[in-house]
């Protein structure tokens, strides 16, 4: 293909925020999965090689060590369109709850380290409960499931009273959505129904609550992986050979307007933190910014 086309599809990535690119990313495991998979049936070829087995999350400690990087891996990965099309419209629905309230780098941690947790939960639980004994060697976990559900249960957690329009029920607050789908894991791992799954989704869920009492509390949790984030993009930023201050004119009119779009969103996202929270709710960087504005 045309380097063209990888150029401008990086672009659009970087101009979507982080809920859209999460969706992306898992949108495009799920595709270059099934179009591997469709070579090997067309070819009947056999497919030694497992590709599953090298994302998804492995419930054997032994095998876990061996494929280290399926902790993360599997929180992107799907093998059935209806697991992906349900946990994407959910992710998409309370993700956007999610932005109105926090910092959009929030929403990566949040779902990144409630999957951790879900993983966590899930691998513990199958090499120490006896009723896993048989099924740990061969069981995996995949699907974005336990993110979403951090980010659903931290959401709803944070601000319970929020009301959203379902379906023949009309208005229901986010927290008695989010009992309904833990109460729903619970009866059905006693169901001996997707038990590995459900397991997993409460630690997801676990990790959102937590999440949401420490915020209450004004103390970030995830802050850490956010340091940790900027880092690792350090590392492969080139720096400039001189230091000089100046205010970049932006390449095109698409940059600059990209770029006072993003100005403008995160000036409106700081104002609408101020209505609901008070000054006091903003971070030293939100009140840099605010400041500068101001100038």
């Amino acid at each position: 293909m045309d380097s063209s086309f990888f150029n401008e599809a990086k672009r659009v990535f970087k101009a979507w925020d982080m809920l859209m690119r999460i969706i992306a990313v898992n949108v495009a495991v799920f595709v270059l999965y099934h179009v591997i998979h469709l070579f090997f049936i067309l070819f009947a070829i056999e497919d030694r090689f497992t590709i599953g087995a090298w994302l998804a999350a492995p419930a054997d400690v032994s095998e876990l060590v061996r494929r280290p990087w399926t902790v993360v891996s599997y929180m992107f990965f799907h093998t059935e369109w209806l697991h992906i099309l349900f946990n994407m419209l959910w992710l998409f629905w309370f993700g956007r709850i999610f932005r109105r309230y926090f910092d959009r780098n929030l929403l990566f941690n949040v779902y990144l380290l409630g999957g951790l947790a879900g993983v966590f939960l899930y691998v513990f639980s199958y090499n120490v409960f006896p009723v896993f004994s048989l099924a740990r060697h061969t069981s995996v976990l995949l699907g974005a499931s336990a993110g979403v559900l951090a980010v659903v249960t931290g959401i709803a957690c944070y601000v319970p009273n929020y009301k959203i329009n379902l379906l023949f029920f009309g208005p229901v607050r986010l927290i008695y959505i989010a009992v309904a789908s833990i109460v729903l894991d619970l009866v059905s791992i006693s169901m001996n129904e997707n038990m590995g799954g459900n397991i997993a989704h409460l630690g997801g869920a676990f990790f959102g609550w937590i999440f949401a009492v420490n915020i209450r509390r004004r103390k970030d949790i995830t802050s850490w992986l956010t340091r940790l984030r900027t880092t690792c993009r350090s590392w492969f930023r080139k720096k400039p050979k001189l230091k000089v201050h100046y205010h970049e004119t932006p390449a095109s009119d698409w940059d600059y307007n990209k770029q006072k779009k993003e100005q403008q969103e995160e000036i409106d996202y700081i104002l609408d933190k101020i209505s609901k929270g008070g000054y006091e709710s903003l971070t030293q960087r939100e009140k840099e910014i605010l400041f500068r504005q101001k100038k």
